[in-house]
């Protein structure tokens, strides 16, 4: 089980990581405080301090086509905000 998918890369989370030092990723919906913790200090070697973690559902949505509605829905997905130590920092943008 890969327990992150990717780092959350918006405008709120943005202003997030640059006021708090917090950072925010999409991680597999089966996976725990504690494996979120150990994947991120693994994955990028900082100290996690604290994690929170957020369950959204999918919405439902529909397209009016030229054949009628059709009905289906967004992909449900858990969200974690991370806090590092002091003097910790993840650079998202590297490799792009």
């Amino acid at each position: 089980m890969s327990v992150i998918i990717k780092p959350l890369v918006t405008e709120k989370m943005t202003d997030v990581t640059d006021k708090l030092g917090k950072f925010g990723f999409i991680v597999d919906r089966r996976a725990n405080k504690i494996q979120i913790r150990k994947a991120i200090e693994e994955m990028y070697g900082v100290t996690v301090t604290d994690v929170r973690t957020m369950n959204y559902m999918g919405k439902k949505s529909v397209r009016f086509t030229t054949h009628g509605p059709e009905k289906g829905s967004k992909a449900s997905f858990k969200k974690a905000i991370i806090s590092l130590a002091e003097g910790d920092s993840i650079d998202l943008y590297s490799g792009i």
